[in-house]
């Protein structure tokens, strides 16, 4: 069937009730800060500037400001991708990574005119061709060398990020041309403070700069590096079952020690790296597909690539990392009394985990492609019995039992959907193809909630 509803009423699930923070503050205040950090570089340019003078200095001067900003914001960049937990939980993981894409393009495109401009005010300055300039600029200026390394790897690896290279390149070998950027940023941060006119000379504003770069250093490998390896010596988390729930599907059980310390809210997610062959390298970020148990946790992944695929022939013993919990998909964010929640294909692990806790009136759409890869129904059934919910199954196939993802089709599973907050997670277009019905159906955008993996 197309649909299937259940609409049986018994009592639900306590939960414990959750008081919404202010929506949008941390957010909001971050962006403020960011904003505020950007005008005080700028600022910087302009207390050494007594004037720009001829073409040369204006040149110049552009090459140094958006030099300045590129190094600012590079920082910055690193910063929203240091997994501190008061911006992981309040922003959310996957605004912070959207926000962490667009500024990498703004860095690479201000590195490239920061080296452009400067080449050819210097160039004009001394009179020279940019050929010969360059060459002056890049053997002969202190730290120029590695800091013109630095900017080809930053350069490379920002093309080979871009929209249509990156559908060509796995999850794994992404993450593994983004760890060349640490190296790309240590090779150009000494030719800031050696070469750049604000600089020189300037120990307030050379202070300033390393411990703006310290700081997000010191964030870094707390919250990355440190953290996960003192809770992998904690909780000792290891592979106790793999269960196969649909094709191409798998639900991997994974125990330890202290596991009720990790204070995981439904919703979240851990990045996980199973010390197996040909996977320890990488680790990928799935969201728990049940609500926390102190002596298990439950990860249901599909084979969408080699990694994932590896998952269904983990042998039970296998030790396990895991970085988290991470994310701001959680019943925080309700703001309303009744809730939807619609997932599509594997999107439904975290609703699932949502489901089953989630205080007030909840209704779950779920969408797949046939009726043998709705994942976990079983259990969504069981739980919509027993907390008095509804469910709704779609599938694309057979076509006769199809159901177009509309504003009118989403109003007439759920009636009082405007008066709801939405939950949404699946695919990319499905995601986008649903958030367009959703706000033509009536509902606040502040009332979407959507967290996606695609990187």
């Amino acid at each position: 069937m197309a649909t299937t509803i259940h609409d049986r009423r018994a009592d639900p699930p306590r939960a414990r009730p959750l008081t919404p923070g202010p929506p949008g503050l941390v957010p909001a205040l971050t962006q403020l800060a960011i904003g505020a950090g950007a005008a005080a570089v700028l600022a910087l340019w302009w207390r050494d500037t007594t004037s720009v003078v001829g073409m040369a200095g204006w040149l110049t001067g552009a090459g140094r400001i958006t030099g300045l900003l590129a190094g600012y914001a590079t920082a910055v960049l690193l910063l929203l991708m240091a997994r501190v937990p008061v911006l992981d939980r309040n922003v959310g993981s996957d605004r912070l990574a959207r926000w962490h894409a667009t500024g990498g393009r703004y860095v690479v495109s201000l590195a490239l005119a920061h080296t452009l401009l400067i080449i050819w005010g210097y160039a004009l300055t001394s009179h020279t061709g940019v050929v010969d300039q360059t060459t002056t600029l890049v053997l002969h200026y202190p730290d120029l060398l590695k800091g013109t390394v630095g900017f080809l790897l930053f350069l490379a690896t920002g093309v080979l990020s871009a929209r249509a290279a990156r559908r060509r390149v796995s999850y794994e070998t992404w993450h593994l041309l983004h760890l060349a950027t640490y190296l790309a940023i240590f090779l150009a941060f000494g030719h800031q403070l050696s070469d750049g006119a604000d600089f020189v000379g300037n120990r307030t504003a050379q202070l300033a700069w390393y411990g703006l770069y310290g700081g997000v250093a010191a964030l870094l490998l707390w919250f990355r590096f440190l953290v996960p390896v003192r809770r992998a010596l904690r909780h000792r988390l290891w592979v106790s079952e793999v269960r196969p729930e649909a094709p191409g599907v798998v639900s991997v059980y994974l125990t330890g020690d202290r596991l009720d310390e990790l204070r995981v809210e439904p919703g979240q997610f851990f990045r996980w790296r199973f010390l197996a062959p040909g996977l320890w390298w990488a680790a990928n970020p799935y969201s728990l597909s049940a609500a926390a148990h102190p002596s298990f946790l439950r990860i249901t992944v599909k084979a969408a690539g080699g990694h994932s695929a590896a998952l269904a022939r983990l042998a039970p013993g296998t030790r396990v990392l895991a970085e988290g919990p991470y994310g701001a998909f959680t019943a925080r964010r309700r703001r309303a009394s009744k809730v939807l929640l619609l997932g599509g294909g594997v999107g439904i692990t975290p609703l699932r985990a949502l489901f089953e806790t989630i205080p007030g009136e909840v209704t779950l759409i779920y969408r797949a492609r046939r009726p043998e890869d709705l994942a976990l129904r079983t259990e969504l059934d069981q739980l919509a019995a027993r907390r008095g919910a509804t469910v709704h199954y779609v599938v694309d196939e057979p076509v006769e039992y199809s159901s177009p993802l509309t504003a009118r089709e989403l109003r007439r599973l759920v009636p009082d959907l405007a008066e709801r907050d939405v939950y949404l997670c699946g695919p990319p277009g499905m995601a986008e193809a649903a958030q367009r019905a959703l706000r033509g159906a009536g509902v606040p955008r502040r009332r979407i909630h959507h967290e996606s993996f695609a990187f």
